[in-house]
């Protein structure tokens, strides 16, 4: 079959679009603004795609299009179709049909960790040697790729809850036949999609009771919201979560509360190298694991990972091996380079839970630097008003902070916009120094300008920010970073803090 997709750039379509591909379908797309990591996968697929829009790029009558859940009436492509009656569908509905029918599912969903803790379950299973398929919004660094399509029954899939097309405003992970359902964590996101709390606590809980009775449901237990949900699963509970003492074995009850979590992470030490823990199952210390990621947030991503690995059979020392050897996903908490004594990590962090755990594991891994937090407000949730608080207090975990101009501002208006001011003048309430910097050539001149050897700078975004991260390290190397060999000309310092420090005046 011959599939066009609108949207194609997209991270589970461009992966769809991989899939399609690996069937051996013919496979064209369209987009618009095409970033990496994606646009590298689909030229090194040779997968012919459009930069632009237009109803020019249906030559040929596709068998079906495929439409990107980012897509609305008025795109170009879009009324093409429908004026000329073309065969479409979504992303979720094609990964159904053609790649989970029939298949043991290990579907991830969650607020927080998603892309992760899928790539983590599908690393443990190849470890176990279980040969999965994968569908991940992120490239695994073990497996190089986003997808992968085998013989096996196995099929991991990141299960997200945004909007599956236009035409179709439930979420996207109710498509995708869950045999082993992970849910880490719900909290409220996403509120262009969900009108309330309610709303998005629906959406799970429907998710959730999509387990077959015969299947496993892996539930994050240090979030109460889910705790509360579990009693809808008709699947036995796969508890996991960090605390001590013996948990107890039965079911759960109606209300879906258990005393402690079945999957249990205990002795939790952290360094520069990675972080070792415990791991206790139903109150049997398994023994001692290691991995390369950072922080309390990846710990429980490990255990719930660790849970559907040993739901879908994998033996615990193929399990504790591929725990060892995992190298991590892209964009997560991804190190891009070091230039004048100065690292440049890159992180998808958006949410401002996600922000805070994101500097908090900076801080593990880069125990003793100054951390410079460089924030872009580029998705619905990071330019609402209503989390202006919450990433007053997630930013204050940096040394320096800086937050560039929102993504798209026109999109609200003075009751609902995040105001970048305010945030500032939050933060530096706090001790916190901080700068507000619109654009990309701002921030690039400010960080170089103040920029000392050993410090790290986290920069987060849901998007490409404008290749920030190759402009800064090329700024970096120019030899105008303080104290670097060298450095010409004299540098401007953010203030005074020592690397590592934190400021604690005004």
């Amino acid at each position: 079959m011959h599939y066009h997709l609108i949207g194609i750039a997209g991270t589970a379509m461009a992966s769809l679009a991989g899939l399609l591909r690996a069937r051996g379908d013919r496979v064209t797309g369209s987009d618009q603004g095409v970033y990496p990591p994606m646009s590298l996968m689909l030229d090194d697929l040779g997968i012919e795609y459009a930069d632009r829009y237009d109803p020019a790029n249906l030559a040929g009558d596709p068998d079906l299009v495929v439409v990107g859940n980012a897509i609305g009436r008025g795109n170009p492509e879009l009324e093409e179709v429908l004026d000329r009656r073309l065969r479409y569908t979504s992303a979720a509905a094609v990964i159904k049909e053609r790649f989970l029918a029939g298949r043991h599912v290990v579907a991830v969903a969650g607020t927080h960790g998603k892309t992760t803790t899928a790539s983590l379950v599908a690393w443990l299973l190849e470890a176990a040697g279980l040969d999965p398929s994968f569908l991940i919004g992120g490239i695994p660094e073990n497996f190089g790729i986003s997808f992968r399509l085998t013989d096996s029954e196995f099929f991991v899939i990141e299960a997200d809850e945004y909007d599956t097309a236009y035409f179709d405003k439930g979420p996207k992970m109710w498509h995708y036949l869950p045999w082993t359902a992970v849910v880490n964590n719900v909290e409220f996101d996403h509120a262009d999609i969900f009108r309330d709390n309610v709303a998005y606590r629906f959406a799970f809980e429907r998710f959730i009771n999509l387990v077959p009775r015969a299947g496993t449901l892996v539930a994050g237990w240090d979030s109460a919201a889910l705790r509360a949900m579990c009693g809808v699963s008709r699947a036995p509970v796969q508890s996991f979560g960090i605390g001590v003492g013996v948990p107890d074995t039965g079911t759960a009850t109606a209300e879906g509360v258990r005393s402690h979590p079945r999957w249990r992470a205990e002795r939790i030490r952290g360094g520069e190298a990675g972080t070792r823990f415990a791991v206790r199952r139903d109150g049997t210390m398994l023994g001692e694991v290691e991995m390369r990621l950072a922080g309390d947030f990846n710990v429980l991503n490990a255990l719930a990972a660790m849970a559907a690995a040993a739901a879908a059979g994998a033996p615990w020392d193929a399990i504790r091996e591929g725990l060892g050897t995992f190298r991590g996903v892209r964009r997560r908490m991804e190190v891009r380079g070091e230039a004048g004594g100065v690292t440049v990590v890159d992180d998808f962090a958006h949410h401002p839970t996600a922000v805070a755990a994101t500097l908090k594991a900076a801080r593990q891994r880069f125990r003793g630097r100054r951390l410079i937090a460089v924030f872009e407000p580029r998705s619905y949730t990071a330019q609402r008003r209503e989390y202006q608080e919450a990433y007053g207090e997630a930013l204050a975990e940096a040394d320096h902070a800086v937050v560039a101009g929102l993504f798209r501002p026109e999109r609200y208006d003075d009751a609902t916009r995040l105001d970048p001011l305010q945030l500032i003048a939050s933060l530096l309430a706090q001790g916190v120094e901080a700068d507000y910097e619109p654009a990309v050539d701002g921030i690039v001149k400010r960080i170089v300008r103040g920029a000392r050897p050993g410090d790290v700078v986290l920069i987060m975004s849901n998007g490409g920010f404008g290749g920030i991260h190759e402009r800064l390290l090329a700024g970096l190397a120019a030899g105008d970073v303080e104290g670097a060999p060298g450095a010409t000309g004299s540098a401007r310092g953010y203030g005074g803090t020592p690397p590592g420090g934190r400021r604690t005046g005004g």
